[in-house]
Parts: C-alpha cells; structure tokens; sequence
C-alpha cells in the first residue's frame, strides 16, 4: 500500500516589545534573574486586571500581512482552561474563533523550487511560565521561573498542505526570515523564541485508508523538525500497513535517541472550555489602522531577493545570499549606494572576504568593524588601480581591527600599487636569478611555471606589484634570455 503524507504546522513566535502582553514587566526575561520581572498581572493574582500591549497588535498584524492574510475588523480575546504548573492563572488568555488574521497563503522557495502553504490563522497570545528541572539527593523537582510569563507570543497555524519533512524544514525557514525580516521576533530556536510542534497523518494513494494525526512536540531546531517528521512517517505506514490501530495523540521528540514518544491523548478545542475573557474589550480595526501598520512594514525577503538579481544583475545565488539577513542586505545596499557599477564587486567582497571575517571570529554583520563607506572605498582602491587585491585584504583587515580609513592604511604600510617597469624589473631579474628550475621549466614548454614566478614577484613587493605589469616583464625577459 502507497501512502501520502499530510503536514500541517503550529508555529509559536515570540514577539520583540519592550513589554509583556498585558502588563508593563520587561519582555527581556532571558538574561534576568528568576522572577524578577513579574507584577500582580503576568503571576495571575486574583482582581489583577490585564491591558492589551499595542505594539504586540500591530506586530501581530504585520506578520499576518506577510503572509498574505486577511485582517478582519472584528477579533477579540478569549480564555483557553488548563492546568499546568507553568501557567500561572489556570488559564491562558489567547484567541480562538475570532483571531487577528487568517485566510492567508505563503510562497516559499524549496529544493525544488517554489512550494506554497495555507495560513489559517494568526493569533495573539501570552506566553507561559518557564519550567526549570533539578534534581538532587537522587530525587527531581521542578521550578517555576515566571519571568516568561506574559510574554507576547503569535501562533501562526497552517493548512495541511506540506507533503514531506523537506518542505515543512523549508517552509519553516523562510517563516523565521520573514519574521527576522519584519524586526518582530528574533527566531531564535535555542532560545525558545521560535517553536514548532508539526501534526502529521498518512492516507492511501487510493483514498481507502486514511491515518488519524498525531502531533509532535519538543522539536527545537530544523533539524529537529526534519528528523521527527520522517521517524513519524516511518512509524506510522509501518503500523499501518501491519493493520494496527493508530490514535490521535500527542508524542514528544527525543532528539538523542531519534524518536517520538507518547504524552497524552489528543486534546480537542473543547476540552479547553474556551470563552471570551470578560476583563479585555474586543479589537475593532479599521482599514486606515491596517494601512497605517503595512506603511511600517519593509521589503519582504522574497521581493528583495527578486529586485537585486533585476535591479543589481547579481545571480539567483548571490541576491538569496546577501538578502538571508535583512541587515547583511541592508548593509550590501549602502556599500553600492546607487552606484550600480559597484554592485557586481560588492558583492564578491561581502560574500566572499565579509562573510569570511564573520565565520572566523563568529561575528554578526553589525559587529564587522568596516562601515560600508570604508568597504566602498576599498573597492575603489582596488578597481583604479591604487592598490591590488592581494593588498586590499590586508588592508580590510586593518580596517576591522582599527577602525581607521583604507587610504590612510594604505600610505602607512606603503601597499601603494607598483606599476613603474624600472623598478619591476630589477625585482624580476632576482626572482628569475634565484628559480632557476622554474625558469628551466618554462623554456621546456611548462608555461604554467610563470603563475609560480609572478607569485614570487609579488612575496619581493609584498603584493604591490601590479601583476599585468610583472607578468609582462617575466614572459619578456623569459623569451629574451631563451
């Protein structure tokens, strides 16, 4: 039996206001001592009263604008009922049938080119508590951090319309760059900013038999994803094609052992005793509020990435490479700084040398110490001539560790390019003076020798030399003397 698989996500993004959801308490509750950003509102004392953070609104909005949502002018707040130890009132104040956006659908680029996913909704919520584990004299316990508490936090949910892990690890990227992008949320997995729990089920190419959907939880990076949901595919068709009866439930990810587990039958929306939360007012939005928010939003990643390969002549690689980030795209579009006979070698340096200096020293585009006017001066440097390539990396790296400008790098170290024929030959004649085997070579027919010579040139110039300059006074005084 040939089975299809049907994966749809519920997606959890922390948002990035300088307050909680419904109280003024910091949202910056990762680096804080335990329970030190709390009030009456975010710990659930009794005849607390809450109010709706504005800011958490229009973010709200403009992550479902992003994908393509529509955004009634009615949504209201409602209470979800449950009980665990990390949620601090009994319940959790969140949306239900009314949330700030739905109906959406969001284009994304996969391996195989461009895939595409239904949004259902986007609504808004708080954040629970953070549970943290201990154990001591042999026994476990658990402590309650509230700090999280309160914190802002969207639920973007998607259709079923993902048909392999691939496509949802994709999908999930390119949400995350568009969050990232919109300056709502950091995405930052580890942190717990960005959570996914993915529902998966199997049903028969025929039609005959189809699987009840399970839904995963605990996965906490896209590897994760991806591993989870390819175990859950395997796990399922096998019990089914062995006849085995199959429920719906939720498992958990165990990522050192690579596979789901059991935690709890499936709840459904009414186990949690939803109602509209009696202490906030509902959301009336017009379409002058909704204007005013998209007035806020930038260029989307997608857009972006198709405007540089059109507007720059930069490859499909290159504009995806320098729009990942919004900053490292930001930072590209101000090194050229409408200059568009820029743009080819600044790209090159960005990707290549930037990029480079970041991997090495594990540092973020805004913590490069070259402005993008001193890499833009740089390239100038390098393509009138001033100074050659070999040079130029020298001197970027000056630029990092001092923050001084290129030129002045430049005259002090004297890597002013060499191009005076008198001066070069002499450099030539010792070179050819102390490798004869490669001058032998040469005149045997090994023309590639004079690539090891022209380097041996630029070692006695300390790379000033102008290489067109060398290269033609070393195949000239090699052709004399043959």
């Amino acid at each position: 039996m040939e089975f299809e698989t049907i994966i749809g996500l519920e997606v959890h993004a922390q948002l990035l206001t300088r307050s909680k959801m419904f109280c003024g308490c910091s949202a910056a509750y990762q680096t804080a001592e335990p329970n030190t950003h709390v009030c009456p509102v975010c710990l659930g004392l009794p005849g607390a009263l809450p109010v709706i953070n504005r800011e958490a609104v229009a973010y709200t909005i403009m992550a479902g604008l992003s994908l393509g949502c529509s955004i009634p002018s009615y949504s209201k707040f409602d209470r979800k009922n449950y009980m665990y130890p990390d949620l601090m009132k009994g319940y959790q104040i969140s949306q239900y049938d009314l949330p700030l956006c739905v109906n959406g659908v969001f284009e994304f680029p996969t391996a195989n080119g461009t895939g595409r996913v239904g949004i259902r909704r986007v609504h808004l919520e708080e954040d629970t508590a953070r549970l943290v584990h201990r154990a001591s004299n042999g026994r476990s316990y658990s402590l309650v951090d509230a700090n999280r508490s309160g914190v802002p936090l969207i639920e973007i949910v998607t259709e079923p319309d993902l048909r392999s892990p691939e496509e949802a690890r994709s999908f999930l990227v390119a949400l995350r760059q568009v969050l990232r992008y919109l300056g709502v949320s950091t995405g930052n997995m580890e942190e717990g900013a960005f959570r996914c729990d993915a529902n998966i089920s199997q049903r028969s190419t025929d039609g005959t038999v189809v699987g009840p959907k399970v839904e995963i939880k605990n996965m906490n990076s896209f590897r994760a994803v991806e591993r989870a949901l390819h175990y859950e595919i395997e796990r399922q068709r096998a019990a089914l094609r062995n006849g085995e009866t199959l429920v719906q439930e939720t498992r958990g990810w165990l990522d050192d052992q690579g596979i789901t587990v059991s935690q709890r039958t499936k709840e459904f929306a009414e186990d949690y005793r939803y109602f509209p939360e009696p202490d906030l007012p509902p959301l009336y939005l017009t379409e002058e509020d909704v204007a005013g928010i998209r007035a806020r939003m930038p260029e989307l990643p997608a857009a972006r990435r198709a405007r540089f390969a059109a507007q720059y002549g930069l490859s499909e690689s290159d504009a995806a490479l320098l729009t990942e980030e919004r900053a490292v795209a930001d930072y590209f579009e101000s090194v050229v700084d409408g200059n568009q006979a820029l743009a080819r070698d600044a790209a090159n340096w960005i990707t290549g040398e930037i990029f480079a200096l970041m991997r090495d020293q594990d540092l973020a585009i805004d913590e490069i110490n070259v402005s993008p006017q001193q890499l833009r001066r740089l390239i100038t440097l390098v393509t009138d001539g001033t100074i050659t390539m070999r040079s130029a990396k020298e001197v970027l790296a000056a630029v990092h560790e001092t923050g001084r400008d290129p030129d002045a790098i430049v005259e002090e170290r004297g890597l002013a390019q060499v191009s005076d024929a008198a001066q070069l030959a002499e450099v030539v004649k010792t070179v050819l003076a102390e490798n004869p085997a490669a001058v032998a070579d040469y005149r045997k027919g090994k023309k590639a020798a004079i690539g090891f010579l022209l380097g041996q040139v630029m070692r006695h110039m300390r790379g000033t030399a102008n290489p067109a300059v060398a290269r033609q006074l070393l195949e000239q005084a090699l052709e004399d003397e043959g």
